[in-house]
């Protein structure tokens, strides 16, 4: 007579055990801005916060970025309404200045306190 499989469905896998005793243990951390937390639109608000304005050629060399990278990345703050711009020619040459918004400065103090819970709670540990 064969004998019946055990039902593993019932006992919990190890790496399942595992899983929930790291999950447990896990700390509560504040959630990110995720317009700001990344690296290059960080850059962005971190440069244009110590600066009264920079043009899109101090932020490329300052961030050592692409013309598109940096492009896409200051439309996705500019949508946020966390940076401003102005274009102007300076002779026949377009050129761009960026400001950070009131708002992008409340955001980005908001994001820095963030941090510092983040490492005060992992820190804790």
């Amino acid at each position: 007579m064969a004998r019946p499989l055990p039902d593993r469905r019932k006992q919990p896998k190890p790496r399942a055990l595992a899983r929930e005793h790291t999950l447990a243990r896990a700390p509560e951390l504040p959630e990110l801005d995720r317009i700001i937390h990344e690296r290059i639109r960080l850059g962005i608000v971190s440069a244009l916060a110590t600066n009264e304005s920079l043009s899109f050629n101090d932020l490329k060399r300052i961030l050592k970025t692409t013309d598109g990278n940096l492009s896409v990345h200051a439309r996705k703050l500019e949508e946020a309404e966390y940076i401003s711009y102005v274009k102007y020619f300076e002779g026949r040459v377009p050129r761009t200045q960026y400001r950070l918004t009131t708002a992008g400065r409340r955001a980005l103090a908001r994001y820095l306190d963030q941090m510092e819970e983040w490492i005060r709670v992992t820190r804790e540990e």
